[in-house]
């Protein structure tokens, strides 16, 4: 791999960026993540998990437990030097630590498993900024929901005090945790039992939306199960349960802070699930109190033309981003409630895998443009390889260009493609032949390879184990012995954890920036009433009408084109 890269690199004159350091990792180490004040790292691996110093790499607290493989984990500041970290194990079992003193401590199992025979097995695991909730996709016997959870996290970071105070720290398995509260169980949309499109019509614009959703994912499944037979269908049904995604939002538009909630923290979470076009969200701070196992109605629904295949979430979380079917996407707008701009790609074979956001804000003496002028950049990934660029926003014109060709090579297959926060305009793009690259997403150049010592390859390069640290302007990813190496050969094979650091080499300079929030962030809007949601929404609308009447025009163009075919296919 780093002979291919060099090779590539010296006909295109690319530059590269060596390692910085390098360490040994504990065995099969199949995730890991960074804390956000980017001053330790979470490792999950054979036996449990274990934290470690980002800056010495040193191993300073562990927790283990035989026959256990950690699969996923997730690092969160829950208070000064108190982190929360949630982890998924091999059997689907979730589970919630918190690192404090030097030690890591159980707080919460979330899906027990009293009954084998009702073995409900966790899907994903997300906890929220600040750590006061958690939401698990949880499957069993064929049905799938989602639970949201609130945590007390000032009741635990008491309770660990507490813990850290007696004399022997191990003997916090004493304690009596406090426990987690369910506050959201919500499941995809049903049919109703007369699925009718009289009933359908019948019932209240949001119930109608979702029945519909319901009833049009059903009649999907049915077509793509009509071909298989019965052995086949059963199988499908239980291999592939509708799944869903989740993001949690911080206070904005509909969705203002609470004046009970720290600021900075989320107050909704936005829902979608696989065969849905809707876009569903739910407030996290009105739950019934007398049902919390009542399963909610959404507070709001964006919909979709078509179906919904993935999403992204703006840092400042102002913005969602939905890839839809057909090649289109759809970025909504949470300060008016209403989508930003609706984009074609314009290519028949550009079936989306995912999408996200790259950070970039060009520097602005008029801070009075922020929302009048609000330009958006989006990395888009097809299945076939190819990906694609978009630029949107508020005053802008949409434009879309194709940023990578389809790769001839498998190997030449994008595995990650991550924005990378501290670094504008780029993002971290792995192959699946191991090949590591920044690309300038904004200016649709490659800035530089990654290259790995000659005795190691990177690890798992289809699924790979890395970090990236903002405030250490740092990679952290895993990497292999060399099959060829004579330690390899002599059975000494270790992985390593590599470190590139971005902050010092010359051609990173133009594109280090420093961290505070982007100016969507630092002057995100709050609309408590429905009159300043109109009228940022009207203000939206005179500056897009240049770009509306363009848009316009091309659809009857288009249309007029699409008829004219259909009748010369009837008059043949």
């Amino acid at each position: 791999m780093e002979a291919t890269c060099r090779s590539e690199t010296s006909r295109n004159k690319t530059p590269t960026l060596e390692l910085s350091s390098a360490t040994q990792l504990p065995e099969s180490t199949n995730c890991m993540a960074c804390s956000e004040d980017g001053r330790y790292l979470s490792l999950g691996h054979s036996g449990g998990l274990s934290v470690w110093c980002a800056s010495s790499l040193i191993c300073v607290a562990e927790w283990l437990k035989d026959r256990l493989e950690m699969t996923s984990v997730q690092m969160i500041c829950m208070a000064e030097s108190t982190y929360l970290l949630g982890s998924i194990d091999d059997m689907g079992v979730a589970r919630v630590f918190a690192y404090h003193s030097e030690a890591i401590h159980l707080l919460s199992v979330i899906n027990i498993m009293e009954d084998i025979n009702q073995r409900s097995i966790c899907l994903t695991f997300e906890l929220s900024k600040g750590g006061n909730y958690g939401a698990a996709s949880i499957s069993c016997n064929g049905a799938v929901w989602l639970d949201v959870y609130h945590f007390p996290t000032e009741a635990w970071r008491k309770e660990l005090e507490m813990a850290v105070s007696q004399q022997d720290p191990n003997l916090s398995g004493d304690v009596k945790w406090s426990p987690a509260a369910l506050v959201i169980k919500t499941r995809p949309p049903k049919t109703p039992a007369d699925g009718s499109l009289e009933v359908l019509q019948t019932a209240d614009i949001l119930t109608h939306c979702l029945a519909l959703d319901g009833h049009t994912s059903s009649h999907h499944q049915e077509e793509e199960q009509s071909y298989n037979t019965d052995a086949e269908k059963a199988k499908e049904t239980n291999d592939h349960p509708r799944r869903c995604t989740q993001h949690f939002l911080l206070p904005c538009g509909q969705f203002p802070s609470n004046s009970k909630a720290k600021s900075g923290l989320p107050v909704s979470v936005c829902v979608w699930w696989s065969g849905s076009h809707n876009l569903l969200h739910y407030c996290l701070h009105k739950v019934p109190k007398n049902k919390p196992d009542m399963e909610p109605l959404p507070d709001v629904l964006c919909p979709n033309a078509n179906e919904i295949v993935c999403s992204a979430v703006s840092r400042c979380t102002c913005f969602i981003a939905l890839g839809l079917s057909n090649a289109l996407v759809c970025v909504w707008d949470r300060h008016s409630g209403s989508p930003l701009s609706v984009v074609s790609m314009l290519a028949a074979e550009s079936v989306f895998s995912r999408l996200h956001f790259v950070d970039y804000w060009p520097l602005s003496a008029d801070d009075s443009q922020t929302f009048t002028t609000v330009e958006i950049h989006l990395m888009v990934v097809c299945k076939n390889g190819v990906i694609h660029t978009v630029t949107t926003g508020r005053g802008t014109e949409s434009c879309t260009m194709q940023l990578t060709e389809r790769p001839e090579d498998s190997g030449d297959l994008p595995t990650i493609t991550a924005s990378v926060s501290f670094l504008q305009g780029l993002s971290l793009v792995v192959q699946r032949n191991g090949k590591m690259l920044l690309q300038d997403v904004v200016n649709k150049t490659t800035v530089c390879f990654l290259i790995p010592p000659t005795t190691h390859l990177l690890a798992t390069p289809c699924n790979p184990v890395y970090a990236l640290s903002a405030k250490q302007h740092a990679l952290f990813i895993r990497g292999d012995q060399e099959p060829s190496c004579s330690a390899f050969a002599k059975g000494q094979c270790q992985s390593q954890l590599f470190i590139f650091h971005f902050g010092k080499p010359d051609i990173m300079k133009q594109y280090n920036v420093s961290l505070p929030d982007s100016p969507q962030q630092q002057n995100a809007l709050n609309f408590d009433t429905l009159d300043d949601s109109c009228n940022l929404y009207l203000q939206q609308r005179a500056l897009s009408v240049d770009e509306r009447n363009k848009t316009l025009t091309q659809t009857w163009k288009k249309l007029q084109e699409t008829a004219e075919m259909l009748q010369q296919r009837h008059g043949s």
